[in-house]
């Protein structure tokens, strides 16, 4: 009302109207127009500045090839399995960039990792799900990745027979996206995370590479699948491709940095090591051990168990061999069978712990003996399992457990 008054009152340039409101002349009208026009412009002027200043404009390490490093892009890397090859890559002075939804997979592990190598340009984690084709794509024209190690997948047996889509969509569609991106952009070599389920049960032991795949669970079958794809895809490709069939995954960062720590509604389905941990810790009443009339030599299944440090050592000397337009194939194992039964007995005797064991049926999907013919991976990447004494892998595992025994969140 102040401004009102004396305007009129000074009778300058106004005019009254209804309603008792001041009409601007042009002249006036015309300077604010003038003053919106130069903010405007000034505001957009800077917007271009900025744009183009060095911190928008230059590429960050992990969007551009550099001479003498090798970029890996690290699938599930905040997993188990990735998380360790994540570590040794970063050791190795290989440049990472790691993709995880976490459903599987702890920040935790991501977080240790960042405290070691907290160098500009080593690591960088993305979350993100690997079945948004979009978010993929965005990832790999954002980024120039050298090689691909594709760990991420769903990976428990008695799961997939329980939902088996889950497992085909994860791991076999899962994979075509990821493929379809590494085709896109030409990257150079694809390491991928498979498995001995894809060869079922076998009538002949111990496995080698040409034994027949005949899957007999949903897990192994849509393993065999992603396998196909990339085979199928590699004959017109010059990319470089190492498919690695392991066996199971035990042990732990020798030097306590990383373990394995699974999500508590996911126990049920884990693998041994992690049972046999969990009932030494009290966190489950005792071991169920499913399934004692097997055709072996105690009834109880018999696996060939590989140190996770040997695994991830495979995946480095597959990814320093692998050759344009080449396909590698290669068992990781360490060329034993050791029970269940035996297996118990090591874990009792890693833990300190008297482990209550029940022996339960059979569980849907499991196979009798499965154990590996080591000798190409040997004679071709120059390959062989270092930590093959059961009891101290375990013991080295049960050093994390303790010290974690809330997983990562004991950090």
């Amino acid at each position: 009302m102040l401004s009102f008054s004396r305007a009129r009152s000074q009778g300058r340039n106004t005019r009254p109207l209804t309603g008792g409101m001041d009409y601007l002349e042009p002249k006036r009208k015309t300077n604010v127009m003038g003053r919106v026009i130069l903010v405007v412009s000034l505001t957009a002027l800077c917007i271009i500045m900025l744009k183009h200043a060095p911190s928008f404009t230059s590429p960050t390490a992990f969007s551009r090839s550099e001479e003498g490093v090798t970029h890996v892009l690290v699938t599930g890397g905040a997993g188990y399995i990735g998380s360790h090859a994540a570590l040794r890559l970063l050791k190795d002075s290989y440049r990472v960039t790691i993709v995880d939804n976490l459903s599987r997979g702890n920040l935790g592990a991501v977080k240790v990792l960042q405290g070691l190598f907290p160098e500009p340009g080593r690591l960088q984690f993305i979350y993100a799900d690997l079945g948004d084709a979009k978010a993929v794509e965005k990832i790999f024209s954002e980024n120039a990745f050298d090689a691909v190690m594709h760990f991420a997948a769903v990976a428990y047996v008695g799961e997939s027979t329980l939902d088996p889509l889950k497992y085909y969509h994860n791991i076999t569609s899962n994979t075509l996206v990821v493929l379809e991106a590494v085709a896109r952009h030409k990257v150079k070599k694809l390491i991928y995370s498979s498995t001995c389920a894809t060869y079922g049960e076998p009538e002949k032991m111990p496995i080698v590479e040409v034994t027949p795949q005949v899957p007999i669970n949903p897990y192994g079958k849509a393993k065999k699948m992603a396998e196909d794809m990339i085979l199928d895809f590699s004959k017109n490709s010059d990319m470089a491709v190492m498919i690695l069939r392991y066996f199971n995954v035990i042990g732990s960062d020798p030097e306590g940095r990383l373990g394995e720590s699974p999500k508590p509604e996911l126990r049920e389905h884990g693998r041994i090591s992690g049972a046999c941990f969990d009932a030494a810790r009290g966190v489950i009443p005792g071991l169920q051990v499913k399934g004692t009339d097997y055709k072996t030599g105690d009834g109880t299944c018999v696996r060939d168990y590989i140190d996770v440090t040997d695994l991830v050592d495979a995946h480095v000397k597959a990814l320093e061999k692998a050759k344009p337009k080449n396909v590698g194939i290669y068992n990781v194992g360490t060329g034993k069978g050791r029970s269940v039964k035996e297996f118990v007995e090591a874990c009792k005797k890693a833990t300190g712990v008297d482990i209550k064991v029940d022996f339960l049926p059979r569980r849907p999907g499991d196979y009798a003996e499965v154990y590996s013919d080591p000798a190409k991976i040997l004679r071709d990447l120059n390959w062989s399992a270092r930590f093959t004494n059961l009891q101290q892998s375990l013991e080295v595992a049960w050093k994390w457990q303790k010290t974690h025994p809330r997983g990562y969140a004991s950090s």
